[in-house]
Order: structure tokens, then C-alpha cells, then sequence
């Protein structure tokens, strides 16, 4: 079987990885190798993977992997790289491949790259349900894969702080944790039936995070809302509150929309015994106006995940080559992708029936 290249040639120092904890990018003095990356998918979300693939110093686009050769064409003229239709193709071509293709076909294409020995970055969700899940750990059963599953909010520098401080000790136990995310408009009426709703599809970066605060979740309620008839035709909801609470009765209360006229609204809020936590809206600028007509008005938002969090992607690709360079498993993991999906689950059916879900 071919194996991962010896990337542990690569200078990287004790500073890189203290570069990262700071949520500083590593100098391009720190690797002397190029790691070729290949993208499964031509979406997208796989146009914000090239940009961070083409950001890095050490990184370069070798490969697209697209069923239409046109749009893997397309593709690969705005980011470089070769266009095909196969990916045994791209295998042959690659060093870690980054999956963004639809989410039904996650586990097929991280299956193929773990038995090429090649290190898989994949798109939230890590598979279409549990089942999938399942199926997927067994086929990857003595395979030695390394699979990072793309929670880029963690690698958010405004909530990787937040998380910092709250493992520092800063605030206290946590006793609540707050997320708001809304988008500023419902995604195309094609797309949702076969995005899993809106809990695996965009409830489940705040599933994640809310386990990256609290830990493992033991119980679920979710009330789902169906205020825009265009939206309930597609039997998906355009709005949920969801409460999730840990072992030790510790919540964590989300809060989703479809539909929001400031624009892309996404906050998060951490309380402590001993105090509290709050990362707010990113604008463009920080400059306010005053006038006749309005006092400290700002910029509005920015306009979506594409902007909003594109840095957060560029880390979360920093994180990935840290750890293989570290020969460490890169977080979050596949597990970490099967706890969030479960949550999502229970999301769902708690929203559903009236009940509350036991996990």
C-alpha cells in the first residue's frame, strides 16, 4: 500500500506550533517541502478550500476531481491544478486530498483516499446518518487513516480565543453556553432536499461547538419553525431553537434562521461561575457614523460564511498540516463528526414529536 510521504522532514519548529496556538500563520521558513493537496468536488465550499490551499506557503493544488470534466476544467483555471474525472486519478497525483464533495458521498471518497495512505481533510458532515457512520469505520478498520473532519468554526480566531480563555480558567466553570447563527438568506429550494435539513446541514457547526464547551451531550430538545411557506413546501424548517444539556446539567442554547435582514449573524456567548464571555459580529471596519439621521452606525455584516469565516478555513488547513507534520491525529476527528450527527439526529426528531431525546 502506498504510504504518506516522511513529511517530518519538513524545518517545523517549536515556534510553528506556537505560532498556530496564537492563531498566527507559520513563516514560510518553517518547510522546505510542498505538499500537493487534491480537492474531491468542485462546489462550493471548494472554492474557499483552493483559496486556503493557495494561500499556504507550503501548500500546492495538484488535482480536481469533478464527475463533470467541465466544471473540474473550470475549476482548475481559476486555481490551478489538473482536472479529472477519476479518483484513483487524483490519488495517484496527491499527498492528502480535501473532500468536498455532496455529503452522501463522503465516506466513498474518504474510504478511497485512506487506502491510498493519503490524509483526508473532510466537509461537515462527516456522512449522511449514523448508519453511514458505521459503515464507514468498519471499511476504515486497519487502514491506519487519517481523517480531520472540517469544523472550521473552531479555528475561528475571535471563538478559538473564547475557547482559550475558557480553558484557562478565566471565566469559571461553565454553567452556559449561547449561539446565535443566522444566515442572511435561505439557500436554493434544489439544494435543501438533499442536504439532510437544517440540523446535519447548518445547526451541526454549532452542535459541534457547543461540544467543544460543554463536552459530550446527554439530552436534546428542539423546537422547529416553518414561518416561510416556501421554505415548509421542502419539509425542512427555517428556523429552530435547540437546548443541549451535558452530564453535569451544563446547556448550551442555539439559536438558527434562514432568513436574517441584518445580514450574516453569528455570536457566541460563554457564562462562567466567575464571569462572562462574548465573541461578536465581524464588520469590514470598525468605524462608527454620526449623524442627523443615525447615531454609531457601523458596517453590516459580513455577508456570509465565504467572508465571514475564510480565515477560520485557512487555520483550520494549518491545523491539518500541523499534525501530520507532528505525526499527531488532526482535530476534530470522525468521532467528533458521529457526536455532532447524532446530536442532529435527536435534533430533528425531538423538533418533530414534542420530545425530549435522550442520547
Amino acid at each position: 500500500m502506498e504510504t504518506w510521504p516522511d513529511i517530518t522532514m519538513w524545518h517545523v519548529r517549536v515556534r510553528a506550533a506556537r505560532a498556530y496556538a496564537y492563531r498566527v500563520p507559520p513563516s514560510r521558513e518553517l518547510a522546505n517541502d510542498v505538499i500537493k493537496i487534491g480537492i474531491i468536488g468542485a462546489g462550493r465550499i471548494a472554492h474557499v478550500h483552493a483559496r486556503s490551499v493557495l494561500h499556504h506557503p507550503n501548500t500546492e493544488l495538484a488535482a480536481v476531481m469533478e464527475p463533470s470534466l467541465s466544471s473540474a476544467t473550470a475549476f482548475t483555471q481559476a486555481y490551478g491544478g489538473r482536472p479529472t474525472e477519476s479518483i484513483d486519478d487524483l490519488l495517484d497525483e496527491v499527498d492528502a486530498v480535501i473532500v468536498c464533495s455532496p455529503t452522501a458521498y463522503h465516506p466513498e471518497h474518504i474510504v478511497a483516499a485512506a487506502r491510498r495512505g493519503r490524509p483526508v481533510l473532510c466537509e461537515k458532515p462527516v456522512a449522511a446518518d449514523l448508519g453511514h457512520v458505521d459503515a464507514l469505520e468498519a471499511e476504515l478498520a486497519g487502514l491506519d487513516a487519517t481523517v480531520m473532519i472540517g469544523f472550521n468554526r473552531r479555528f475561528d480566531p475571535s471563538f478559538a480565543r473564547l475557547h482559550h480563555l475558557v480553558e484557562a480558567g478565566v471565566i469559571g466553570d461553565v454553567e452556559q453556553v449561547t449561539i446565535i447563527s443566522r444566515d442572511p438568506a435561505p439557500p436554493p429550494m434544489d439544494y435543501i432536499p438533499t442536504s439532510g435539513g437544517i440540523f446535519k446541514d447548518m445547526t451541526i457547526h454549532d452542535f459541534d461547538m457547543a461540544r467543544h464547551f460543554l463536552g459530550d451531550i446527554v439530552s436534546v430538545v428542539a423546537i422547529g419553525q416553518n414561518l416561510d411557506p416556501a421554505l415548509e413546501q421542502t419539509g425542512d424548517f427555517d428556523g429552530a431553537i435547540v437546548t443541549l444539556v451535558n452530564s453535569e446539567g451544563r446547556t448550551a442554547t442555539i439559536t438558527n434562521s434562514r432568513h436574517c435582514a441584518a445580514g450574516y449573524d453569528q455570536r457566541l456567548e460563554v457564562f462562567g461561575s466567575n464571569g462572562t464571555l462574548n465573541a461578536d459580529n465581524v464588520r469590514p471596519t470598525t468605524v462608527r457614523v454620526s449623524t442627523a439621521d443615525s447615531t454609531d452606525a457601523q458596517d453590516p455584516y459580513l455577508d456570509f460564511f465565504l467572508s465571514r469565516y475564510e480565515d477560520a478555513y485557512r487555520r483550520e488547513l494549518d491545523e491539518f498540516l500541523l499534525a501530520l507534520a507532528e505525526g499527531r491525529t488532526p482535530d476534530p476527528t470522525i468521532e467528533d463528526g458521529r457526536r455532532a450527527l447524532e446530536i442532529a439526529e435527536a435534533a430533528d426528531r425531538s423538533a418533530r414529536t414534542g420530545t425530549i431525546i435522550s442520547l
